[in-house]
């Protein structure tokens, strides 16, 4: 990926002056006219809100028109779809872009690696930034974005003015055509829209090293917490690489590559893979090389994985069962212990450029022989256990990347240079809104062009920074009463008044209810986070939570706030003087609605952080509304699987905003998305055994705006599926 930046000319717009330009290969997947299934090889460059689609490089071919393009619109919804294997091209990171008024216009897009399609992902989202800036900015601008979207792409191509011939910008992802299956690139710089890697709500696990081998850490969790029955440990390794180069490596199943470095599951086969996101797999070993026991072994586990939007790869083994694989003869089936691998980007050391990740991988072990071996020296019988290799994978993964240097260039990355930016390119420049249609239809109409189908087709020094910046003793306590309007004379708000379908709990010991927790169990952005990236423990919430809605729906519902059975709707609700209602809408069957109804004392002040949140547009709560999970008490591997980092809701999944009256609501679509989905699948079949802490807050981006403060927060204890209340519609 590379960086430029040059000025414009006088006559250029101010607002051109910020534009962005992202270009790179990638693959354009779809469907012909005949029903056939293409994967072209192709050229997609984006450039402010434009997007065009080439056959080839247009830099190196300044005269070459593009084949397909289109602008992105306020609607463009991208998903990244995870891996599949497309034709005879082998695995393939897939992307869709779509219209969240008509899910049928959509098209799809595929890249090398996870890195390169997170890479479009943020491109794309740039571009939508740029119509943000140009909806606010022109009083015009919405009229005329409407008319790009009429333009037929179907018809004759228009001639493509001259836009932004000053960029600021210049972004290339990925590599040439010959190498881009196996290449990918990265760009070193500022994750300004990412937190530090520390998580934002407190873990009960306690950690301590119990032996160090093969420059790897073992780690016990030694709290008195029990989250399982077995002991919990975990191996802990640095890595010379990206973490997309040792998650490629660790989800690659060829034998001859793992045979390198895994001495338990080197023999590996794939039996099935679910929604890119999902597989299960099938593999034998020789038991010869852990115990004298020489009978053969095999097993079958299945791996989950998915990418945070910090970049930290999080995957999931279970032992599992598959009617295609059943206990075959001359072999014992063998369960393979539950585990995690978190795969994660440190920074760099200064005047260095080698890349640098935390590999570490967690599991649940239900053996005798482990305590006598973290004690002993001396070689034990756990050494010769499945739980041992498991944890050894770490040791093997590390050596075998420092001894392969090879591996490193097959995943080889792209440091960014800063340069001049070039605008020679003639035909294929953009200026204004002449282009066609939003382009998830530019990619997914198929061209006039017979031609088309031709064969031509962020770390362990961050992490001690804000560490020891952050006294825990500190909360975040801003001057609440600046979000409020302190003219108003607060009102009284008697929780007994509101009533919802999920009664409010006794005590911590009640189950299938909902408390409020405070905010001591959240960390949010300090007033220095800005300086020093320092967090504090968070403060109490500025709206207080007075109900809970757990509703079964035939399908997810919007405003549903409207309905006359919600608490808005009541006498009780109408007099309060805000409402803020947060929908989780939960995929499943049937369909599950959680709706959680926060009330404040007094009216907004129009000058705070939240009326700016209240008033804004769908892209500027998109970037700033974040949700904080924490499982508080359950199984082990659904802590891992949420996790306790923030998460932008709206750049994660479709979220749709309502305001009305004294209430505004947030209807949060998780089955958006695949990964969403899957964890949101995971939590499901053990939510009876589930304490969940949730916190919803604004994200601070601007020193006036800090402290952060949480806006709301509830305790879920132990949901029970069958209690919910049936919403007709």
């Amino acid at each position: 990926m590379e960086s430029s930046s040059g000025g414009g000319s006088e006559s250029d717009r101010g607002e051109e002056k910020g534009i962005f330009e992202y270009f790179g290969w990638v693959y354009h997947l779809g469907i012909n006219s005949v029903g056939r299934e293409y994967c072209h090889l192709r050229f997609l460059l984006v450039r402010g809100k434009c997007v065009a689609m080439y056959k080839r490089d247009p830099h190196q071919n300044p005269d070459i028109t593009p084949i397909r393009k289109g602008v992105i619109g306020a609607t463009l919804v991208v998903e990244e779809l995870g891996h599949r294997k497309v034709n005879n091209i082998g695995d393939l990171y897939v992307i869709r872009l779509y219209s969240r008024l008509d899910e049928s216009r959509k098209g799809e897009i595929a890249c090398a690696t996870a890195e390169e399609a997170q890479k479009w992902m943020e491109a794309f989202d740039h571009a939508k930034q740029q119509v943000e800036h140009e909806l606010s900015t022109e009083s015009s601008a919405r009229d005329k974005l409407i008319q790009e979207m009429e333009i037929n792409l179907l018809g004759n191509r228009h001639r493509v003015r001259r836009y932004a011939s000053g960029l600021r910008k210049l972004i290339k992802i990925g590599q040439g055509p010959e190498t881009l299956l196996r290449r990918s690139s990265k760009f070193f710089g500022s994750s300004d829209g990412f937190e530090g890697d520390n998580g934002d709500a407190f873990e009960a696990h306690q950690w301590k090293c119990v032996r160090t081998m093969s420059g790897i850490r073992i780690f016990e969790d030694v709290s008195n917490h029990k989250n399982g029955k077995g002991v919990l440990v975990k191996s802990v390794g640095v890595i010379d690489a990206t973490a997309d180069a040792v998650f490629e490596v660790f989800l690659n199943i060829e034998r001859q590559k793992r045979y390198e470095w895994d001495m338990l599951m080197g023999d590996l086969e794939l039996v099935e893979s679910y929604d890119g996101h999902y597989d299960v797999v099938y593999g034998t070993y020789d038991p010869k090389y852990l115990t004298r026991w020489h009978s053969k072994r095999d097993f079958i586990f299945s791996r989950q994985w998915f990418r945070a939007q910090d970049g930290k790869y999080t995957i999931l083994q279970f032992p599992s069962i598959h009617k295609k694989k059943p206990p075959r003869s001359g072999y014992r089936r063998t369960k393979i212990n539950p585990s995690t691998w978190e795969i994660r980007n440190l920074n760099t050391p200064m005047g260095s450029d080698r890349p640098r990740c935390l590999v570490t991988h967690t599991l649940e072990i239900h053996s005798a022989s482990w305590y006598r071996w973290k004690n002993s020296q001396s070689s034990t019988k756990f050494e010769k256990s499945v739980p041992y290799a498991l944890l050894c994978q770490v040791a093997g993964l590390k050596e075998y990347i420092g001894a392969n240097p090879a591996v490193l260039q097959q995943y080889a990355t792209t440091v960014v240079h800063s340069q001049i930016s070039n605008t020679s390119m003639s035909s294929s420049e953009f200026v204004d809104a002449k282009v066609q249609d939003e382009f998830y239809d530019a990619i997914a109409a198929e061209s006039l062009s017979s031609d088309e189908e031709s064969d031509e087709d962020k770390e362990l020094d961050k992490e001690q920074r804000v560490f020891t910046t952050l006294d825990l003793k500190r909360t975040a306590a801003p001057h609440l009463s600046k979000e409020l309007d302190p003219h108003a004379s607060p009102i009284t708000i008697d929780v007994s008044d509101m009533h919802g379908s999920l009664r409010k709990g006794e005590n911590e010991k009640d189950t299938n209810c909902w408390t409020s927790p405070g905010g001591e169990g959240f960390m949010v952005r300090g007033k220095n986070y800005l300086k020093d990236n320092s967090k504090v423990v968070g403060g109490d919430p500025l709206l207080k939570l007075i109900a809970v809605d757990w509703l079964k729906v035939d399908k997810s519902v919007d405003r549903i706030a409207l309905h006359h059975r919600s608490l808005v709707q009541s006498e009780a609700g109408k007099n309060l003087p805000f409402v803020l209602v947060f929908n989780l809408q939960v995929p499943a069957k049937p369909n599950y609605s959680l709706v959680i109804y926060y009330a404040s004392d007094r009216p907004i002040n129009k000058d705070s952080l939240l009326a700016k949140f209240l008033d804004g547009n769908d892209m500027f709560r998109d970037s700033r509304f974040k949700l904080i999970p924490s499982i508080v008490e359950g199984y082990w591997m659904v802590k891992r699987a949420v996790g306790t980092k923030a998460c932008l809701l709206g750049k994660a999944v479709t979220c749709k905003y309502f305001r009305q009256d004294n209430f505004f609501e947030i209807d949060v679509d998780i089955g958006s998305s695949s990964v969403a989905r899957s964890v949101v699948g995971l939590v499901m079949g053990y939510v009876t055994s589930l304490v969940v802490d949730l916190a919803i807050l604004i994200e601070a981006k601007e020193e006036s705006e800090l402290p952060e403060y949480l806006l709301g927060t509830v305790r879920l204890n132990r949901i029970k599926l069958e209690s919910a209340v049936q919403l007709e519609v």
